[in-house]
């Protein structure tokens, strides 16, 4: 709040054309309303004040020759530039009270925390819009919160009281002077404003807590759409989490295709931070499309490190285009939580017999969000896991060609790791056992029978462990490492057996 002095022969000049002209703040459709009103200032300073403008109409407006008059001619704010069809005009009381936003003009604003009357004439002196024309209490807001006074309705007059709520600032990332974030949405769809009042424009990601390193893909979808013909989105981003990597036109301008589109997206002046993309249907005779669905996609690389958290937003620039205009449109934006990197395991692993014999198959299916490569691991006869290999393939053979693997002895059951792997990172390991079920146990020469060959070479490989050069594992055939008694009470159980395959 600022102090001011009220001329008083300009005060009864006002209240003498407002009394002769009271019909002339009636609010016709289509009219630039007083849209929001930042009486409170801010948290960071009580002179953070600003008010913002909304043209509900199909056509921009041209505001050279506009005067906002407050309090009664205390202070009367000249109005200049052009507000867009469905689009905002930010007033400030300087260029910092409103971050990131670009203010539309920088006025000495003098609004009193007690109530003011705020009146908007067009060029030619006609009343347009009057907010608490009367003078008294402002009809919302909050001095403590610093929250703002927001429009319900753009076709409600703004004398009705019933027609303004405070603020939650609910969709709106904008800061103050200081840094602290405003309550209030100055440049952005109310958070009170009328459900049915716009067309909305919702931008969501594919996942909310990305890891660095992960692609994430922003959907922008409109609801209720009538005659849409083309749009302009400019998409704001903080490029120090997010890096561009493509664009592409989704399916509702072109009818799923029915109807060829022109789309166009690129970063402004090649920087990360702002991304352009555009979209019109290059058909004649000329046409819009009605209803809801999907405009377009972009896929953004997470740059970011975890912990840290952004918003994608679209800018003031952003439009929706119908046969007739603009379309009065209604934007949000989508937040995200740069996470700490992780791999999900995979699934459904499973060991399997091959088709070759003393051979195993094991497979699984990918994890959710992919993998790089997958090592495999078998437990050894001490109980740990050794590395099999690394592969990108979803499936392991494991035979006698693999160095650290393969003999496999039938009847024994075999237990691997399988870890799914993305970058430096490794998931948990996913273990899963199986069997090779055709042949002998004791067959360690591979010739379908259990004989005096067996025997013999048990006999030349007894007493010895794994942990010397030479070590036959066909002989351990009770798995433990080492060639003993054990393995001869196995080969006395399967003497003279005969394996038919």
């Amino acid at each position: 709040m600022k102090q001011k002095k009220i001329k008083t022969g300009a005060a009864v000049l006002f209240l003498l054309v407002f009394l002769l002209a009271p019909n002339a703040l009636a609010v016709g459709s289509g009219s630039v309303v007083i849209n929001e009103v930042a009486w409170a200032g801010s948290l960071d300073s009580a002179n953070d004040e600003w008010i913002e403008l909304y043209n509900p109409g199909p056509l921009p407006v041209d505001l050279t020759g506009w005067k906002i008059t407050d309090d009664q001619g205390a202070s009367v704010y000249a109005l200049s530039g052009a507000i867009s069809a469905g689009g905002y005009y930010l007033i400030e009381d300087s260029e910092a009270v409103v971050q990131p936003a670009t203010a539309d003009l920088i006025v000495n604003l003098s609004l009193s925390n007690t109530g003011d009357s705020l009146v908007m004439t067009d060029s030619t002196g006609q009343i347009v819009d009057a907010v608490n024309s009367t003078g008294g209490a402002w009809f919302a807001g909050d001095a403590v919160a610093r929250a703002s006074m927001e429009r319900i309705s753009a076709s409600v007059s703004g004398d009705d009281a019933a027609n303004w709520a405070a603020s939650d600032g609910k969709g709106s990332i904008a800061v103050s002077s200081l840094g602290s974030l405003i309550l209030g949405t100055p440049g952005k769809v109310n958070s009170k404003a009328a459900a049915a009042a716009l067309t909305t424009v919702n931008f969501s990601l594919s996942s909310q807590t990305p890891a660095k390193g992960d692609t994430v893909t922003l959907y922008a979808d409109v609801s209720g759409a009538t005659d849409l013909f083309s749009y302009g989105v400019e998409v704001d981003y903080d490029p120090a989490l997010l890096s561009f990597r493509s664009a592409g036109a989704a399916g509702l301008l072109s009818g799923n295709g029915a109807v060829a589109t022109s789309f166009e997206s690129g970063l402004e002046d090649g920087a990360e931070g702002k991304l352009l993309i555009a979209e019109a249907r290059t058909q004649d005779p000329k046409s819009g499309i009605n209803g809801s669905g999907r405009i377009f996609t972009v896929e953004f690389a997470v740059v970011g490190e975890a912990g840290l958290s952004g918003s994608i937003v679209s800018g003031t620039t952003s439009f929706l285009g119908g046969i007739l205009g603009d379309i009065s449109s209604g934007w949000s934006g989508a937040q995200f939580t740069v996470t700490a990197s992780t791999v999900a395991p995979v699934t459904g692993a499973s060991v399997n017999e091959d088709g070759q014999r003393y051979a195993l198959k094991v497979g699984w299916t990918a994890p959710v969000g992919g993998a790089d490569s997958y090592k495999v691991l078998r437990k050894n006869p001490h109980g740990q896991w050794t590395l099999l290999g690394q592969q990108t393939e979803a499936i392991f053979f494991d035979s006698d060609a693999v160095a650290a693997g393969g003999k496999i002895i039938p009847q024994r059951q075999y237990c691997y790791r399988i870890v799914a792997v993305k970058g430096a990172l490794e998931s948990t390991a996913v273990e899963v056992c199986g069997m090779e079920t055709r042949g002998l146990k004791a067959d360690n020469d591979r010739s379908d029978r259990v004989d005096g060959r067996d025997l013999d070479k048990l006999a030349r490989h007894f007493a010895e462990t794994d942990a010397i050069a030479g070590f036959d594992p066909l002989t351990d055939t009770n798995y433990d490492g080492q060639v003993d008694g054990s393995d001869l009470i196995d080969l006395g159980a399967d003497f003279a057996l005969v394996y038919a395959p």
